[in-house]
């Protein structure tokens, strides 16, 4: 511990008890990642750990404004159709359960090289639920595997994960020698077929067979939905809902009302009651007993709600929330999320469980699932928010533009070509390829405003200024030193505990951030070893994406999180293995290929 003192000043502690402060906080989830990131980079920055280039850094770094232009092209993807014309495909018409899960598996790790695996996941979510709804086969057998077939695809190329990009901008910051489209290929393949391997051999006896949310809602409908009738003579007819109080139940939640046949969704409180209005409640089992008890109102003989009959005016959703949903934290009727949001919550699904409780009184939490009552165009104005992981409609009809989704596929693959047989710059191809989406009109200005993750950006941003004041402040230096003295100046050694240290972090923190602070560690120790750093810099990379033993370890994690049903331990269970069995071949092809 004095020799640490004596190296390190006081720029070197702050910088330490900042990043534990980030790591408590990210941990905490009280605050955004976004927040969590701005006030570290502030600190280090008022506290004149860095400068305000060194601060600000991220914002202009290649990797960074590369990942906001392949928005664009996710946008486009969506917009026009594309991603869920490719997810059908991949789908198919699988004979049985193993047959689903290898041509998951084996088409999505490959596509995901190319295509960024999020958008990936959200639209091969839904078509897999829908898949399982018709063969009776539980999506938690197949979500899973499907995932991590694409975070595995991500590794092999430099645009499959924003990871890579990020490494590859750090990589150019420190002198190396540029890195194109496949230079992690190598690695990156002998991981995914490891992995692939895995998922469908060992890997499928450990995955759980549970229902969806909307599976358990279809199930058990008929003990949480309650239909009541206004009586003409009741003394409830001219009167608002919110006169008449039917949004401050202690035990239900007005969901929908339905007059002449038509069906109002998410109705406000100023809507004023008639004669003879269907009211429909969702709440607790014995929530009938309070809504008896209600002057004015009578239960309804005829049970016209049926939740799996979505068609018609009744339009169904399904939505994961994430991190960044401004109802986190909060009930639903503290976040006014029906206002907002114009829709109302039918049922909640948390760690694979349906919640019993009243839905206005639980408190909402990342990788919830929802499944809410809406208008038609509620996909339209959320489906590419930041605030949900996933947007599914329910039975919703396919909506593929053939021609604008076969424009924006010829530009991806233009981009790559670019990048991999002309040699331009990811950063060049990526911004011609936008340009030309925008241009030919695959999407419109107002879908890219929905589309740009902003604060994800800030995250990455961020998180580049963490990585410059553990370098500047002589920290990387002194845990590279500590590497060295542990492993005996082996450079192996040194590179197992460097990719050791990314998977940790990226459980913990998020991947790209873990990719940040951990490159000027691996860098570090490469110069002090005198070895070549390239085998450290694919070290990160590769460990940085093997976010497979928790939920919040990578971004698709959380997004099948509710879809499949799944608990924490479902992770730890299945991913464990997995994340042995990629590193040890990561760590096995990384000095065949990148020799130290």
């Amino acid at each position: 511990m004095g020799e640490i003192t004596s190296v390190l000043g006081w720029q070197g502690w702050l910088t330490i008890v900042v990043l534990a402060s980030v790591l408590g906080m990210l941990l905490w989830e009280r605050f955004t990642p976004d927040r969590v990131l701005a006030a570290a980079a502030l600190v280090l920055l008022v506290s004149g750990v860095l400068t305000p280039a060194q601060a600000f850094a991220g914002f202009w770094n290649p990797g960074v404004l590369t990942i906001a232009l392949l928005f664009v092209l996710v946008a486009a993807l969506k917009t026009t159709g594309a991603i869920r014309w490719i997810g059908d495909w991949i789908l198919g018409r699988p004979r049985d359960e193993f047959h689903a899960q290898a041509r998951l598996a084996g088409i999505a790790a490959p596509l995901s090289a190319f295509v960024n695996n999020t958008p990936i996941v959200a639209v091969l979510t839904s078509a897999v639920e829908q898949w399982s709804r018709r063969s009776g086969i539980a999506p938690s057998k197949l979500l899973m595997p499907m995932n991590y077939a694409t975070i595995l695809g991500g590794m092999c190329t430099l645009v499959g994960t924003s990871t890579n990009l990020i490494v590859a901008g750090l990589a150019s910051k420190a002198g190396l020698p540029a890195l194109h489209m496949f230079t992690p290929l190598g690695v990156g393949a002998v991981a995914t077929m490891a992995g692939l391997a895995y998922l469908l051999t060992i890997g499928r006896w450990l995955l759980p067979e549970r229902r969806s949310n909307l599976q358990q809602a279809v199930a058990d409908i008929r003990e949480y939905a309650v239909e009541m009738l206004v009586e003409p003579d009741g003394g409830l007819p001219g009167r608002t809902i919110g006169e008449a109080r039917l949004r401050h139940l202690r035990g239900s939640y007005l969901l929908e009302l339905v007059r002449n046949n038509e069906v109002h969704a998410a109705v406000g409180p100023e809507t004023r009651l008639r004669a003879g209005d269907r009211l429909v409640f969702v709440g607790r089992p014995n929530a009938v007993a309070e809504l008896r008890q209600l002057p004015g109102l009578r239960p309804a003989t005829e049970q016209i709600f049926k939740i799996d009959e979505a068609g018609g005016q009744r339009t169904l959703v399904e939505v994961v929330l994430s991190r960044f949903n401004p109802a986190v934290g909060k009930t639903l009727v503290d976040s006014a999320f029906r206002s907002h949001y114009n829709a109302a919550v039918i049922a909640i699904s948390r760690h694979g469980q349906r919640l019993n409780e009243k839905p206005g009184e639980i408190v909402l939490q990342p990788g919830d699932t929802l499944l809410v009552e809406t208008d038609a165009r509620f996909i339209e104005r959320h489906g590419r928010s930041p605030d949900f992981l996933v947007v599914s409609e329910v039975d919703g009809a396919a909506r593929v533009d053939r021609r604008r989704a076969v424009a924006v596929l010829a530009i991806i693959a233009s981009m790559i070509a670019a990048n991999t047989l002309l040699g331009f710059d990811i950063l060049y191809s990526a911004l011609g390829a936008a340009l030309l989406a925008v241009l030919v009109r695959c999407v419109s200005l107002t879908e890219l405003r929905h589309s740009l993750d902003i604060r994800l950006l800030v995250v990455i941003a961020c998180s580049f200024a963490l990585g410059a004041a553990l370098e500047s402040s002589g920290v990387a230096a002194v845990v590279a030193a500590g590497l060295k003295a542990w492993t005996g100046s082996d450079p192996f050694w040194t590179l197992a505990l460097v990719y050791l240290a990314a998977v940790v972090f990226t459980e913990i923190l998020t991947n790209n951030a873990a990719a940040v602070v951990i490159f000027p560690i691996g860098l570090a120790a490469a110069r002090q070893l005198g070895v070549e750093p390239m085998p450290f810099v694919i070290a990160v990379m590769m460990g940085a994406s093997a976010g497979f033993i928790t939920p919040i370890g990578y971004q698709t994690n959380l997004m099948i999180y509710g879809p499949g049903g799944y608990r924490f331990t479902d992770y730890v269970r299945a991913g464990l293995p997995l994340s042995v069995i990629v590193g040890t071949a990561v760590l096995w092809a990384i000095p065949r290929f990148w020799p130290f």
